[in-house]
């Protein structure tokens, strides 16, 4: 496992982490390393997310069955008016 040292943090960032470690009973190497996890992507996570935008668009470009058609929202609220 790599070691990362960070050096000239400003006060109040550095602050803030000692406050938001202290709230989540962690320490600050903890803390950085959550924020890390939580805020940058790995290889494999963007990788995955790739994988469901491609599906998405499968999903979006999917047609509807032929011979089956869907009413357009104008036709919806006059139906629902109607009721």
């Amino acid at each position: 496992m790599a070691t990362l040292y960070v050096e000239n943090i400003p006060d109040d960032l550095y602050e803030a982490l000692r406050s938001r470690a202290k709230a989540r009973r962690r320490s600050i190497a903890a803390e950085v390393l959550a924020l890390l996890e939580e805020n940058i992507p790995t290889a494999q996570e963007l990788k995955a997310r790739h994988e469901w935008v491609l599906k998405l668009d499968q999903l979006r470009n999917q047609q509807t069955a032929p011979g089956r058609s869907f009413p357009s929202a104008e036709e919806m609220i006059r139906e629902d008016r109607e009721r």
